[in-house]
């Protein structure tokens, strides 16, 4: 699955939640009530391994907030959505806060991504001053849904300028969202997508880059998001590079190559990823950001036991 899709999968949610009305998708019920007579989580899991809606709905079904509650029985402590921004602010709310009375921590929301426009790469004052908005458009988000992280891609590429010069750009563009959104002690995770399988030509492909990247903006409100599965296939040599970059790694999200599923159905070894970062002292969130490599509940509770087992160490 491409980005691309995970993005319409929030937006398509969005208007189906809308359509229902709010006050019914979320439930009834006093929330402590709920909360006192769920039983406890059939799994307890080493690292935030953060699901996304739609992972699960063959066993809780298309409401939102049984997705949730699904998760946390199971051991989840951690939720990402790429595309909460296109709920409407009440429903932000009323998910922010189902995720709050259940323990679970919300993970990235997508701030800014625009894969065929050079925007951070080039000198356009109307397009930046665009992006500024957007993330202050994003602080609101990540209040209403309880967020601390929100994604951004730096988008596309210039093929007639320097890439110094475009280096330069990106900078100066992300130290003044920074400045955004450094008052609110919020981070935007600079992702680096793969060129070779999902992103051909986008300005941000590898850790190294965002590395120097995120140590030029020089801000606590910017760092790198670390897509194990994206880095599998741009460059590869995983350990390593986490290691070298760990000072400006502020997230991670995963899934197994080839294919962009489970962990254990392709060609990384996640036990002994997940071991590392977990032995480093990572407490933040690890998106589950993959498909399925199986439909329906049988395809769901592979992913579960497919986590289960790569927690194991």
């Amino acid at each position: 699955m491409q980005r691309r899709d995970f993005l319409k999968l929030g937006a398509a949610g969005a208007g189906a939640l809308a359509a229902l009305g709010a006050t019914a998708s979320i439930g009834h019920g006093s929330e402590d009530d709920q909360a006192s007579q769920r039983p406890a989580p059939r799994h307890k899991f080493k690292l935030k391994y953060a699901p996304h809606f739609g992972m699960f709905d063959n066993h809780a079904g298309r409401d939102r907030i049984d997705q949730l509650k699904f998760a946390a029985d199971q051991g989840f402590t951690a939720w990402e959505d790429n595309g909460m921004k296109g709920n409407p602010p009440e429903v932000q709310e009323k998910l922010g806060q189902a995720m709050a009375d259940l323990g679970m921590t919300m993970g990235v929301f997508v701030a800014h991504a625009s894969f065929g426009e050079v925007t951070f790469a080039g000198r356009n004052k109307d397009v930046r001053d665009k992006v500024v908005e957007e993330i202050k458009d994003s602080v609101d988000v990540a209040k209403r849904c309880g967020a601390k992280w929100m994604t951004v891609v730096p988008d596309a590429y210039d093929q007639g300028v320097e890439w110094g010069y475009q280096t330069a750009n990106c900078v100066e563009l992300l130290r003044r969202c920074a400045d955004v959104l450094e008052p609110h002690e919020l981070v935007m995770v600079l992702e680096p997508l793969n060129w070779w399988t999902n992103h051909p030509g986008l300005f941000l492909n590898k850790i190294p880059q965002a590395y120097e990247i995120c140590r030029a903006v020089d801000s606590p409100s910017c760092k790198i998001l670390f897509d194990i599965y994206h880095q599998q296939i741009q460059e590869g040599n995983l350990i390593p590079n986490m290691d070298k970059a760990w000072d400006e790694i502020g997230y991670f999200q995963c899934g197994d190559n080839p294919g962009r599923n489970e962990p254990g159905t392709g060609e990384i070894n996640f036990r002994n990823v997940f071991k590392h970062i977990h032995s480093k002292g990572y407490e933040g969130i690890v998106g589950m950001e993959h498909g399925k490599s199986q439909g329906g509940k049988a395809g769901e509770q592979k992913v579960i036991d497919e986590y289960v087992a790569a927690d194991d160490f």
